[in-house]
């Protein structure tokens, strides 16, 4: 997928090269930038999905460093958001595009691309399930499928687990215990938040706070997922051990408060100032 976006990028660019050099001022509107931007975010987030994965299992990274930074299996998301990210607020600025309009314009799509890419995770059965769940559904869940509640994700790519009876071929294997299906509920919980947001996207007016909203909202429903979740810990620190994604979850859901805080008092100045 990178190199069709790389070769992309490099016959549009080819197309614009002119016998002769001359220069010239022209005026760059966003929607001509979507090709750099599809590029360098597509490339600067897989490499920070990988080194976020990487940091998240260091134990696995130091066995096989080069495989973990390769391979195609071993995403975090966080990573590509933040590294995929920066890349798109270095062109806009570089184009004159100030950051918090880029930010808000990106804000309910990246919830959206949250909600539809855990729905491939519960197909697939990629790893990112819940905790053994043992629990019998309570009642008033009574009218859902069991599979909602507590899931042996069968054919799961990973083949984990136990032997299907009666299966042959790959993805074969199904989990001996049940688990939260957590990648159903955040696809649920993610598309919801994304009607949410779309529907106010035009009654917020302040630069930043709509991406402010989103960086709360998206901070908290991942950090109460991850208490269901099966993920690495880190060392306690001050007797509290937590994962990687709880932490960036609290530094998220901080950075959404202070956004939205500054960029309403930079508004509030301004309208005092005139």
């Amino acid at each position: 997928m990178q190199a069709f976006f790389a070769y992309w990028s490099y016959y549009e660019n080819k197309k614009q090269v002119l016998p002769e050099p001359k220069q010239e001022e022209v005026t760059v509107h966003p929607y001509e930038l979507m090709g750099s931007i599809l590029l360098w975010s597509a490339v600067f987030g897989f490499a920070g999905a990988k080194v976020f994965n990487a940091l998240e299992n260091w134990g696995e990274f130091l066995k096989d460093p080069v495989g973990m930074l390769i391979g195609f299996s071993g995403l975090t998301f966080y990573g590509g958001l933040i590294c995929g990210g920066a890349a798109v607020l270095y062109i806009a600025h570089k184009h004159g595009i100030k950051w918090p309009d880029m930010l808000d314009i990106g804000a309910a799509g990246m919830m959206l691309s949250y909600g539809l890419g855990r729905i491939g995770c519960q197909m697939s059965g990629d790893g990112d399930w819940g905790i053994n769940n043992f629990a019998p559904k309570p009642h008033w869940l009574s009218w859902a499928p069991n599979w909602m509640w507590a899931f042996h994700f069968p054919h799961n790519v990973n083949g984990e687990g136990v032997p299907i009876p009666g299966c042959q071929g790959k993805y074969c294997n199904e989990l001996l215990i049940a688990v939260f299906p957590t990648s159903f509920y955040e696809s649920v919980i993610c598309i919801l938040l994304f009607l949410f947001l779309w529907s106010i996207r035009n009654k917020i007016k302040t630069p930043g706070v709509l991406f402010g909203i989103y960086m709360i909202l998206a901070g908290v429903e991942r950090f109460f997922i991850e208490l269901i979740r099966v993920n690495t810990k880190y060392p306690p620190i001050f007797g509290i051990r937590f994962t990687q994604a709880e932490l960036i979850s609290v530094l998220m859901v901080a950075g959404g408060v202070i956004l939205c805080f500054t960029q309403m008092n930079k508004k509030a100045a301004k309208v005092q100032h005139v």
